[in-house]
């Protein structure tokens, strides 16, 4: 449900430098997109683009790049300095407090939140006549966790930080999951009360809940039963952590949906991608991108299909790899084949063991079984590509087109050398080396007259026998 009276504004200017990376936390990737991607994801399913604001600070030209990859129409705040969250929410007070309604916080580095359960929360806040509610959970263990601090109502008085809390206050396993639904009128009305009275000497938006408690405004929780939901990254071991969680996620997801996974806990499954029911994915493959698989397909084992499309009837056999490229209907590929870049597979057409394809367009019915490199090409439909055949696509300075007309045969082992355009119809000789233009219905030699010398390898024989035995 879009949300046109939430804010969404998403904390992302952090180093977090126990990634020990030269990259932006945020851009680390899980599940198949970077960590803000997936929060960004979230946040667009809640509130429309133009009520989405990014909080950037670190590598802030890459982040927002990644995040306008994402969505257009987002908003972006610049966290100068890094302050603390009270701070990084406090300067989108502009951008934002305009806006009225509702206002999220959420972590750019928190990919497993559900939206699900974020319309939980929102639906809690405007159900109730609170200033806010935040998410929180029972753990068996909250150790280096906010703990909430409830008052005889049941209300949020405070959220204690594990290093400010005394030992009766961190004997409380309710843990405060840093996610929160404001009224943004309130919210904006006493952000600037937060201070630094703690040890680091930040702002923490954890002092917004005793804040709104002291002027006289009620605040919830929210409980989740699982506080994973709301894990942050902070280093690779919880970033692998993560990535398997997303994964079994969307393999459970397309089972859900109707396709069949052999060995599923062997298959990689990016969340961008989509497959139709009734498709069977083998052991060890991997599904990646922004992916598009029809229905009634197979997609053989150790098989690497990525960003393409694969429409229904769609067969790629074991260990081939298909990247942006696009699969007509009953079209096969593999195994052992290599879609490289670029290639559209007309209806029906096959792509056999050991051929690849590059910037290449096969017409319907048309074949290449074996054993060949087809780069910069048009093939025509119901032409057949004989094992072996080369287009000689690069003169060492450009690349240059082959173009190979409807129901051509192409004899094995050919070499066309481009730019060079076959007719329809037309037959080249295996073997041969194609430099000139084919007309249709022709037949194309390029190769010398064999010869046969009689009794030359037998002269030959008794020629080393006789040396050898001098």
């Amino acid at each position: 449900m879009m949300h046109s009276d939430v804010t969404v504004v998403i904390l992302a200017a952090g180093l977090g430098t126990r990634m020990k990376s030269r990259k932006a936390k945020v851009l680390h990737r899980a599940g198949g997109k970077t960590l803000l991607g997936h929060v960004l994801d979230t946040a667009l399913a809640l509130a429309p683009p133009e009520r989405v604001l990014v909080v950037v600070g670190h590598q802030a030209g890459e982040v927002r790049r990644d995040a306008a990859a994402a969505a257009g129409g987002i908003g972006f705040v610049e966290q100068k300095e890094q302050l603390g969250t009270g701070h990084a929410v406090s300067i989108c007070r502009d951008a934002a407090s305009g806006l009225g309604g509702y206002l999220m916080v959420l972590y750019g580095d928190s990919p497993l939140l559900r939206v699900e359960t974020l319309e939980q929360l929102i639906a809690q806040a405007k159900g109730t006549s609170a200033a806010g509610v935040l998410l929180s959970a029972v753990m068996d263990d909250p150790t280096g966790y906010g703990r909430v601090i409830r008052d005889e109502r049941g209300n949020v008085r405070d959220v204690v930080e594990q290093k400010a809390g005394t030992a009766e206050q961190l004997a409380i396993r309710e843990a405060n999951m840093g996610i929160y639904c404001y009224r943004a009128d309130l919210f904006w009305k006493h952000i600037g009360e937060i201070g630094t009275d703690n040890p680091a000497k930040e702002y923490y938006l954890t002092d917004m809940p005793a804040i709104l408690s002291r002027a006289g405004h009620a605040v919830e929780a929210m409980q989740i039963a699982d506080p994973n939901e709301a894990l942050g990254i902070n280093d690779r071991a919880q970033l692998a952590e993560v990535d398997a969680i997303l994964r079994e996620r969307k393999r459970r997801q397309v089972m859900r949906d109707g396709v069949t996974l052999v060995k599923p806990e062997t298959i990689t499954i990016d969340s961008g991608v989509e497959i139709g029911p009734d498709t069977v994915i083998e052991p060890f493959a991997q599904i990646l991108g922004r992916t598009r698989i029809g229905a009634d397909c197979t997609v053989g084992a150790c098989s690497i299909i990525e960003d393409s499309v694969l429409e229904d009837e769609v067969r790629v056999g074991a260990f081939t790899m298909v990247a942006t490229s696009h699969l007509e209907r009953g079209a096969q590929a593999g195994p052992y084949a290599r879609l490289r870049m670029e290639n559209h597979v007309e209806a029906g057409a096959h792509i056999g063991n050991f051929v690849e394809l590059k910037k290449t367009r096969m017409g319907a019915g048309a074949k290449a079984n074996h054993l060949a490199y087809l780069g910069d090409s048009a093939i025509g439909a119901k032409s057949n590509i004989g094992a072996g055949t080369i287009t000689c696509n690069y003169d060492g300075y450009a690349k240059h087109p082959t173009k190979i007309g409807e129901g051509a045969f192409i004899g094995s082992n050919s070499t066309l050398v481009a730019p060079l355009e076959i007719g329809a119809g037309a037959y080249t000789g295996a073997g041969s080396v194609i430099t000139d233009n084919v007309p249709a219905d022709a037949l194309a030699l390029g190769r010398a007259r064999q010869v046969v010398r009689e009794d030359w390898a037998r002269k030959r024989r008794a020629r080393k026998e006789a040396s050898s035995a001098r």
